[in-house]
């Protein structure tokens, strides 16, 4: 099947009890047994939930793998990959990533012993540098969060491979239609679902979708064991989302390109980061590995004022100043205050991420009416 068929059929079938064509959502805690140990394939709904199995099932199918695990958030299943890990163990992430992420390695786990170098995975030899003997895993983002730098995910399979690593594959801002990266030679993909999946900025959840069968079983064991499951009422949003994945992701894609147009020729913006312009760093690699670029933008204004910014963001009436992205509504964001101020400021700016950073989560509006919106915010500085 093509993706659009994909997306609307893998994984759901019609309710065999009642012929319903939507999933269920089963809202049970448990389920009724005939005999001890004798049921139906679902126990307790920590465990499984066949709303949940359905979209893990769909899930798996879009990022063309076998099995799809999902949590109650996207950095609960960040958490579960980690788990995988021992004191001692080393993982080698890009210097450039979501905040959130950078928070949980920093803060949580390298109390508990595991180091985390963090490079710019754009040169792959700064990757390969960092492994030793205690390396385990190489974590990348692709396009990375927010400064959208191209990771060359078959050069770092490559590495990974012959090192005898797990690479693991922030696919969030891409999303399954955009990019595969198990194609790539990923072994764990990662989406927060919250954002283009779910697409609709109301549910929050996250999953992984590997292949390898024994790395499956671990990951699945870790979502049962430790907790972090979403229900199903999340798990029914997010099979509906998905089913308009594909046009949502056109249009995405589609306005992005205007609006990134628009920025670079406008007077008051310095800067404009998109892999789909052909001066991008690694752009002819986000061209291979990626079907458009996508809907994600982030630019910086002349004379770096963090008030300049403020103005901007206050004076938008379409694109909306919140945490998250990937939902239909167009979306601004000032990560340095919002989703990386968790980063010390110093680290931030190595990798480019000023103060007059403005993210936006570009929507399905009329790309007009956007771009009416930007000019009158930006003129009110």
């Amino acid at each position: 099947m093509k993706f659009g068929t994909k997306a609307i059929h893998s994984g759901v079938e019609p309710d065999s009890s009642t012929g319903a064509i939507m999933t269920p959502i089963y809202q049970t805690s448990t389920y009724v047994q005939r005999s001890p140990g004798d049921h139906q394939g679902y126990e307790y709904s920590r465990t499984h939930n066949p709303t949940r199995t359905a979209l893990q099932n769909n899930l798996a199918a879009l990022e063309n793998g076998k099995h799809g695990i999902c949590f109650s958030s996207g950095l609960g299943a960040i958490d579960a990959v980690i788990k995988l890990f021992n004191p001692g163990d080393e993982i080698i992430s890009t210097s450039d990533l979501y905040g959130g992420t950078y928070r949980l390695f920093t803060k949580v786990y390298e109390k508990y012993g595991i180091k985390f170098h963090f490079v710019p995975m754009t040169n792959v030899d700064l990757v390969a540098e960092k492994i030793n003997e205690n390396t385990k895993m190489i974590w990348a983002e692709t396009p990375t969060n927010p400064m959208m730098n191209i990771v060359d995910l078959r050069a770092l399979s490559k590495l990974a491979k012959g090192n005898n690593l797990l690479l693991g594959v922030d696919n969030t801002f891409a999303s399954p239609f955009l990019q595969n990266p198990l194609d790539l030679g990923a072994d764990i993909v990662m989406h927060s679902v919250t954002k283009y999946l779910g697409g609709h900025s109301d549910v929050v959840m996250g999953a992984l979708v590997v292949n390898e069968d024994e790395l499956a079983q671990r990951l699945i064991f870790i979502q049962n064991a430790c907790g972090a499951v979403p229900g199903p009422q999340d798990c029914f949003l997010v099979l509906r989302g998905i089913k308009t994945l594909h046009i949502r992701m056109e249009r995405h894609s589609q306005n992005g390109k205007t609006i990134a147009a628009y920025l670079k020729n406008h007077p008051k913006v310095e800067k404009v980061y998109w892999p789909g312009f052909e001066d991008h760093p690694n752009h002819d690699i986000a061209k291979s590995q990626m079907r458009d670029f996508g809907g994600m933008i982030s630019f910086s204004l002349k004379g770096n004022k963090l008030e300049d910014a403020r103005k901007v963001m206050e004076s938008f009436k379409l694109f909306s100043l919140a945490e998250s992205l990937g939902g239909v509504e167009s979306l601004c964001g000032h990560p340095a205050t919002m989703t990386h101020a968790s980063i010390p400021k110093e680290e931030r700016e190595k990798v480019g991420l000023v103060d007059s950073l403005i993210r936006l989560s570009v929507g399905i509006e009329d790309a007009e009416d956007l771009k009416n919106d930007l000019a009158f915010a930006l003129s009110r500085i």
